[in-house]
């Protein structure tokens, strides 16, 4: 068989092969705490799948729109609408299978071999590799030069020209947990007016799980960008809801037909089920979402001030989403060096930085999405291990 040569320029996402390779730890009888996966360790809400169900009894089986059905369509602009203060029209709205079909369908619109992309590194691994899929240039935004590791917007604006495409934004951000408050996204917004042929894509799945009570600085406040702006959005991490493989986006008008198109290519339609349940969670209570927050601030503080206290190890405080992203430098190893070290001798499962971007190669990502005693136990294990 002679297969396609841009597939040698597809990437992965890491995370499952630390995962698949904890497994087989366990398979032969090693303990592993699993801090590798970026998922909540909560059930869905019972609400939610009430709903499901119900839906599956009053036989809602069958195919239905491939940018999703209209109840489901305008949830999300009234939730868009209490949240943000901000009016949305329901036929810009596309329900997807998760955040990665956005992803995939942005930049498969705007790369081409020419073209480049602007994108954030350390990142979700699968930015970079679907750039790199369609053969365009992967231009990185170095996020490791800011202490806090949080959006510089000088630099991203200094790095387009008139090949940028798009722009890939993600706050809070994956892997790192920086969080980027409302003055400097305000900053980026107003420069990106210079530039009215670069498109944004605003990937905010996170945007329900910032700490210290600080509010969300959406790309939905900047209607002079409304355009070219798409927001990446969904069920997964707010409502614990990752394996239901449920997203949404916004897009501008003018994108919207050939995003469709996409849909009815790939994937037909969203499970028509679960868009009934992912109508129950977002007309729902918070309750899920306000209770899951309180565990992780507490998580939050207990992992932030036990990886400081291992010699070798600097972490800063995450400001959003479930992650710590500690430079380990100072143990002696880089980061794979030391994510070996933890699984092997530690039986803890963390993530190298490499993982999300050739910049981070002194960094591990820790998700910390666990409970207090497996993270508590985990500290312990790499303190013994690194002395």
């Amino acid at each position: 068989m002679k297969l396609a040569k841009n597939l040698e320029r597809l990437g992965t996402e890491s995370a499952f092969k630390i995962l698949a390779e904890a497994k087989k730890l366990e398979a032969e009888g090693k303990k592993i705490i699993h801090l590798s996966l970026g998922q909540p360790d909560f059930k869905s809400p019972k609400h939610v799948v009430d709903a499901t169900k119900k839906a599956l009894d009053d036989g809602h089986h069958g195919y239905v729109l491939p940018n999703g059905i209209i109840e489901c369509r305008e949830a999300v602009t009234r939730k868009i609408k209490k949240l943000y203060d901000v009016d949305i029209n329901p036929e810009r709205v596309i329900i997807m299978p998760g955040g990665k079909p956005t992803m995939y369908y942005a930049i498969t619109l705007f790369g081409e071999p020419g073209a480049e992309i602007i994108y954030p590194d350390p990142g979700f691994p699968i930015y970079e590799s679907m750039i790199n899929y369609t053969g365009a240039k992967a231009v990185p935004i170095n996020m490791l030069e800011n202490k806090n590791l949080s959006i510089n917007p000088e630099k991203i604006l200094s790095l387009i020209n008139e090949k940028t495409r798009l722009i890939i934004i993600n706050n809070p951000n994956n892997p790192t947990g920086a969080f980027t408050e409302k003055d400097k996204i305000d900053h980026l917004a107003e420069g990106l007016k210079k530039f009215p042929h670069v498109a944004i894509l605003s990937d905010e799945i996170y945007s329900r799980q910032i700490f210290d009570e600080k509010k969300m600085p959406t790309f939905f406040d900047y209607d002079f960008l409304y355009d070219r702006l798409i927001v990446l959005d969904g069920w997964s991490k707010a409502y614990s809801m990752t394996g239901w493989r449920l997203g949404w986006s916004v897009w501008p008008e003018k994108l919207v037909d050939h995003v469709v198109k996409f849909c009815v290519n790939n994937h037909s339609c969203v499970n028509a089920a679960i868009q009934y349940g992912a109508i129950a969670a977002l007309d729902g209570p918070d309750d899920s979402i306000n209770f899951m927050m309180g565990k992780f601030t507490k998580r939050r503080k207990l992992i932030f001030e036990g990886l400081n206290s291992i010699k070798g190890i600097e972490c800063s405080l995450p400001g959003g989403a479930f992650y710590a992203f500690p430079n380990v430098i100072g143990t002696g190893m880089n980061g794979k060096e030391f994510a070996k070290k933890c699984l092997h001798e530690a039986g803890v499962a963390i993530v190298p930085g490499t993982a999300f971007g050739k910049k981070a190669i002194d960094y591990v990502r820790f998700s910390f999405a666990a409970s207090q005693d497996n993270i508590s136990q985990a500290l312990e294990n790499i303190k013994k291990i690194v002395g």
